[in-house]
């Protein structure tokens, strides 16, 4: 893609913001989920119940641990979003590209976003419609093929642990010097 076919780009938070909307909507559930469960939990304290105690207790954790886990996938997201984005600019719409992205529905979210915002958001869903992606398929792929994925390091780099990416190019900055 050359500079003069660059469409207009957002804010970074805005990318942000859309490339992780699905793990966000799921961030504002485990903060609900987190509150109701540590009212639960303070109202059994009263109760003396050991068992609801446990109970409400360790459903509490797990929503106030997913709260973490979700902005760690974001933000790795993000990461690959930028990475995405970086080698559609340079090479334009190449099938290798988001075959990168494949994995998991957050995944394709971060190289459609990419994608969209450099004007190959059709190529990228003719692509992964022809792979027989669906909307519905939210499983990462991984997790199917290999059940026993929590105990494997691509696991926790890949999904939460990415490393950062410096974007090579000021997209915005791009747009706007291509507008003068």
């Amino acid at each position: 893609m050359n500079y003069a076919e660059l469409p207009p780009q957002p804010h970074p938070l805005v990318s942000y913001l859309r490339v992780g909307k699905l793990l966000y909507w799921s961030l504002v559930l485990f903060i609900l989920e987190s509150w109701f469960y540590w009212v639960q939990f303070e109202a059994s304290l009263e109760k003396s119940s050991l068992l609801l105690l446990a109970f409400w207790f360790s459903c509490f954790l797990f929503s106030f641990v997913h709260i973490f886990l979700v902005i760690m996938d974001g933000w790795s997201r993000f990461q690959n979003y930028k990475r995405a984005k970086d080698l559609f600019f340079v090479h334009g719409f190449n099938t290798r590209i988001p075959e990168m992205y494949v994995g998991s529905k957050c995944q394709r979210n971060a190289a459609i976003v990419a994608a969209e915002e450099l004007g190959y958001k059709d190529q990228i869903m003719d692509y992964f419609d022809g792979k027989g992606i669906k909307w519905y398929h939210y499983i990462p792929y991984f997790m199917i093929h290999d059940p026993m994925f929590l105990f494997r390091n691509y696991f926790w780099e890949r999904t939460f642990l990415e490393k950062v990416y410096e974007s090579k190019f000021d997209y915005r900055s791009l747009y706007l010097e291509r507008a003068l």
